[in-house]
């Protein structure tokens, strides 16, 4: 292999990794099913916080439960690195209490990790994505 052809294949790696970066970033954005199939979270952009991810919930099972779940934000995660979101927390609304979190994409599954001090001794929670909310009851926001 000529220097030539190193340079194009080198070129050539560093610019896939870098679109698969960008897209793997992305992945986490949409409509996402929470395990217990109870809520429907919208996971997309920050409003107040530029290049952050953000989750809040837009849709609950259980008409109860509108009041106090419907817009509640559970994470806001601030840096895309080794294919998942870091450096921010994660919101459970069972026990009220904020984590340090990590969410990654797997295999088309939200993998949403909440966890005190390290990230192996938390717990993860697997949500499902989904095209559209289930209907009513759902959140006005």
């Amino acid at each position: 292999m000529n220097v030539r052809q190193w340079l194009f294949l080198s070129l050539a790696l560093v610019c896939s990794s870098n679109g698969y970066a960008a897209a793997g970033s992305q992945e986490a954005k949409g409509l996402w099913l929470t395990s217990e199939k109870d809520a429907v979270v919208k996971v997309d952009d920050c409003a107040d916080k530029p290049g952050a991810l953000c989750g809040k919930v837009v849709w609950v099972k259980d008409v109860a439960s509108i009041t106090s779940d419907c817009g509640v934000q559970i994470m806001q995660l601030v840096r895309f690195d080794q294919e998942a979101w870091r450096d921010g927390w994660v919101f459970d609304p069972r026990d009220h209490k904020k984590y340090k979190g990590v969410v990654r994409v797997k295999e088309g599954v939200l993998n949403v990790r909440a966890f005190v001090g390290t990230e192996l001794l938390g717990k993860t929670e697997q949500f499902e994505r989904v095209a559209s909310l289930p209907p009513a009851p759902v959140c006005t926001l």
